[in-house]
């Protein structure tokens, strides 16, 4: 536990130093005889316990493939629902637009009738006056 440090000045005592441990002991392989039947039943084991991880680990990604699935399902008729309201919001608009359009060619050509109207009115009143 305790051994003398290896260097020291001549002026001073020695002193005690704790050693440290040593590395990890190797362990010796085991003198009992080796048990075949065991062997083969951890190796089946073994085995048995992979297949059951592959197969949770394929159900797994059966169900993240069938969830990405829907989404891009779902995300595709969202992605249809809008573009038939853009055509639809379009279409509406266009029809708007062309009534604007009417309106406005209406309002001109009134507008142009009540100024002949108003000159003829005025011509006449001014006539009546004298």
């Amino acid at each position: 536990m305790f051994r003398r440090a290896a260097t020291w000045r001549r002026d001073q005592e020695p002193r005690l130093v704790r050693e440290k441990p040593q590395g990890r002991k190797v362990e010796k392989p085991s003198s009992r005889p080796v048990d075949k039947a065991a062997e083969r039943k951890a190796a089946f084991d073994y085995e048995r316990e992979q297949r059951r991880g592959e197969l949770e680990q394929a159900k797994e990604e059966a169900a993240r493939q069938k969830d990405r699935e829907r989404r891009q399902q779902a995300v595709d008729k969202a992605q249809a629902a809008l573009d038939k309201a853009e055509q639809e919001h379009a279409k509406r608009a266009a029809a708007i637009q062309a009534e604007v359009e009417a309106l406005e060619k209406r309002s001109q050509t009134e507008e142009a009738r009540w100024d002949k109207e108003k000159e003829r009115l005025e011509t006449a009143l001014r006539r009546a006056r004298g």
